[in-house]
């Protein structure tokens, strides 16, 4: 495994697993299955409503607590200070656990300031080992960074090939926030699987081009956090480790850049509306 060092001192894994929009059912025997194939970094979120399948399935592992990096997320309609409190005290209770290795911020938007002074209390009580933001914009994050004494520590956002934020990314190493990638394999799109240049690349590796994907942003400096219910594939995306792409393999993909997300649109109006809406129970 190789580690990212955040800037209080915490090493986080280079690559996680995810459970985006995995069901509770399946939850927890997916990440038993990845705790099992060697990961050490599992990222849930309270939006996705798996939190305690999370919980049990690394009490299930058998795995001492202090060797698994715990992530987890604050959703929006809990942006005040007494809300997210509340809220962290609850996912802590869901995930079974007396601290949390990150949490992170959902979204930017709504209250999320009172929200990061609140964070900032847990993790001076040390209940939050780290904290930090997700889907925030170079512009957003400078912001933040400026504005209060705990900066972000991990900047999580949409990163892969067809969506590389250099720009991002040059604001995160000003700052020293790790950046981590979510959607890593652009959820499918762009078939990115078959993709030639991908897999004309992982060829040369004896490799998939969902790995040499994985592979060309741990290089950058990227953690990656892919997901799957597939024991093959989740076995096949640990096994990152024992090559490293060239200078012109790395070219190669930076030349797919679109630099523009085909996902979702951020900066659309009704978006923001949705995220406001939606609520979690």
């Amino acid at each position: 495994m190789e580690y990212r060092t955040l800037y209080n001192g915490v090493k986080m894994p280079m690559l996680g697993f995810g459970v985006y929009q995995v069901s509770e059912e399946d939850t927890e025997q997916a990440v038993l299955t990845a705790l099992q194939a060697g990961y050490r970094l599992i990222d849930t979120a309270r939006a996705y409503r798996n939190e305690a399948a999370v919980g049990r399935a690394i009490k299930a592992s058998g795995i001492p607590r202090g060797e698994i990096f715990l992530t987890t997320k604050l959703w929006v309609s809990d942006f005040s200070y007494e809300g997210a409190l509340a809220a962290t005290e609850k996912s802590l209770r869901r995930l079974g656990t007396d601290y949390i290795d990150l949490m992170l911020l959902h979204q930017p938007v709504g209250d999320y300031c009172s929200a990061w002074r609140a964070l900032e209390k847990f993790y001076a009580d040390k209940a939050l080992r780290a904290i930090g933001m997700a889907n925030c914009y170079p512009h957003v994050l400078c912001d933040l960074c400026e504005t209060f004494q705990v900066r972000p520590m991990v900047n999580q956002v949409e990163l892969h090939p067809f969506f590389q934020q250099p720009g991002n990314l040059e604001v995160m190493q000003e700052y020293g926030v790790v950046p981590e990638a979510w959607g890593p394999f652009a959820e499918g799109k762009h078939d990115i699987f078959r993709h030639p240049v991908l897999t004309g690349i992982g060829a040369k590796y004896g490799k998939t081009a969902a790995q040499t994907a994985l592979r060309w942003n741990i290089q950058r400096g990227v953690v990656v956090i892919p997901k799957s219910v597939h024991e093959e594939r989740i076995r096949q995306n640990f096994d990152v480790f024992d090559f490293e792409l060239d200078k012109q393999d790395m070219e190669r993909i930076q030349a797919l850049d679109l630099g523009r997300s085909d996902i979702v649109n951020h900066f659309d109006p009704a978006f923001v509306k949705l995220l406001h809406s939606f609520r979690v129970d």
